[in-house]
């Protein structure tokens, strides 16, 4: 990956370092890359990232060389989910991706030696972002800020849960007798 400007979240800067810590352990191809993204990052608050900033979970459009544009979202993990429908930060290029801004382009070296080039040609959902304008719109409207609402009121003879009842008392004889079995 060359030199580029890269923001990290303090979260998504946490997942790489524990990342690196686990395949340094086993020699990993990929160390140097995580090591240098780790390196050259600006590392910003999770509620001040900026909404074109590819982040962890984010929806992207991006471009491989002169090819086509393609839209995953970059997770941490592989999924197990519609095939194309993500990218991993364990692949060279999530990894390179994740920090990239809206319009940048990189360059990354293939483990066959060949470089790619890579686009970001729009940040359609990014997380952080989506969870600030939820809570800008609540205070706005005047609600609590997760917007929680009280839909159901308790009946009077509601109990707690896990208290337990009395027992049901019958007249007379309390013996159900063989139909209850």
């Amino acid at each position: 990956m060359t030199g580029t400007n890269c923001w990290l979240t303090t979260k998504d800067f946490a997942v790489l370092e524990i990342m690196l810590e686990r395949r340094r352990a086993f020699a990993d191809p990929i160390v140097p890359m995580l090591a240098d993204k780790l390196s050259k990052a600006d590392v910003v608050p999770i509620d001040s990232v900026e909404a074109d900033i590819v982040t962890l979970n984010s929806r992207v459009v991006f471009r491989i060389d002169a090819g086509p544009a393609e839209t995953r979202t970059l997770v941490q993990n592989e999924v197990r989910g519609p095939v194309g429908s993500s990218l991993s930060i364990t692949t060279r290029r999530g990894l390179c991706m994740l920090g990239m801004a809206e319009g940048q382009t990189t360059s990354i070296e293939q483990v066959d030696g060949r470089r790619e080039s890579i686009l970001i040609a729009a940040v359609l959902y990014q997380p952080e972002a989506a969870r600030r304008a939820v809570r800008e719109k609540s205070q706005a409207e005047g609600r609590r800020p997760h917007g929680l609402t009280l839909v159901y009121s308790a009946a009077a003879d509601w109990r707690p849960l896990g208290e337990k009842a009395g027992m049901r008392q019958t007249e007379g004889d309390d013996d159900p007798g063989p139909t209850a079995a």
